[in-house]
């Protein structure tokens, strides 16, 4: 069990971005039948973000939506928004208080018809360098004390800004990308600072984006307008070298009766209370309700495994940085 800001989020959440970040949203019908699938594998934490497709159609909207459909959901689903950006500015951010002020009352606004009318945690996407992060925290805070939202998360963030911004407000999650492929806050500080001031950590993109579930092998794998293709780990020649990872992940789900992405998913999990780390929760996203199910399984790796997935992350060269211009 992991308790986010007091509420139990189970072992696996899952990740939003998918169903409205895309060129052609993912219907109702479909995106609905993957939310039922969610609760269905308690899997009630759930990642979504104001960015998440245009301003009348992110993720907000179609929670608004899902939540009218099935009222019932609202008593047990745990939402987490990713905010503060700009309207209509791709990839923007504005951390002022003004800005804050209006993403959270824009959130709140399309969630006010539903059953559930307040935000779990509201995070910004990233923080802002030119407004002071006290600021921002303490008019995230206002919410909080009006018990508007739940907890204050934060995103992609170091070790320093954590233990800053939690002595401001407490932090009650960090959103950080860990996958086999992307380990960075296990070295620099991240997951220990987490750890040692009790703060969860909800662990985005552990499939790599795909590149660990053995599905995706080359370039013509991804739709033509998939986002992926814009990002250097997927780009001709890369894609195919950081797959290779995953078919030595099949085999070792071959011998446990599962799958590469469940081995993927169990190693990030794993990461929970093992040195100086605190709780874990991976957050994959998925666009159909049989993608969520094989995404929740609760597949624990024995020491030896553990020793053997190690083994080939550490023999692993990635080739290409998370985003256009990084490391």
């Amino acid at each position: 069990m992991v308790l986010i800001n007091g509420k139990d989020v189970g072992h696996t959440g899952y990740g939003m971005m998918n169903l409205t970040w895309r060129t052609t949203p993912i219907p109702d019908d479909q995106a609905f039948a993957t939310l039922n699938a969610a609760l269905s594998t308690n899997t009630t934490f759930w990642n979504g973000g104001e960015f998440y497709g245009p301003p009348d159609a992110n993720s907000l909207h179609l929670l608004a939506r899902y939540l009218t459909a099935h009222p019932s959901a609202a008593s047990r689903v745990i939402i987490s928004i990713k905010g503060a950006s700009i309207p209509n500015i791709p990839f923007s951010l504005d951390g002022s208080r003004a800005n804050i002020r209006r993403s959270i009352d824009e959130c709140l606004s399309i969630l006010a018809p539903t059953p559930k009318k307040t935000i779990d945690i509201f995070e910004p996407a990233r923080l802002d360098p030119q407004i002071p992060l006290e600021e921002t925290i303490t008019a995230i805070a206002d919410y909080v004390k009006q018990g508007q939202i739940g907890g204050i998360g934060l995103s992609e963030v170091d070790a320093p800004t954590i233990r800053k911004a939690h002595a401001i407000h407490p932090i009650a999650a960090v959103e950080v990308e860990l996958s086999l492929h992307t380990t960075d806050i296990l070295s620099n500080g991240v997951a220990t600072t987490c750890g040692e001031l009790g703060i969860p950590i909800v662990a985005y993109s552990p499939l790599g984006r795909g590149l660990l579930t053995a599905q995706l092998n080359t370039v013509a794998d991804i739709d033509k307008d998939d986002i992926r293709h814009h990002l250097p780990r997927f780009a001709p020649g890369a894609l195919e070298a950081n797959a290779s990872l995953s078919a030595e992940l099949q085999k070792i789900a071959a011998r446990k009766g599962c799958t590469a992405a469940q081995v993927a998913i169990a190693w990030v999990r794993g990461w929970s209370g093992r040195e100086g780390v605190g709780e874990v929760v991976p957050i994959p996203g998925a666009t159909t309700a049989e993608r969520v199910e094989e995404n929740a399984a609760e597949v624990v790796l024995s020491m030896e495994e553990w020793e053997e997935v190690e083994k080939l992350r550490k023999g692993v060269q990635v080739v290409g940085g998370r985003y256009p211009g990084m490391k």
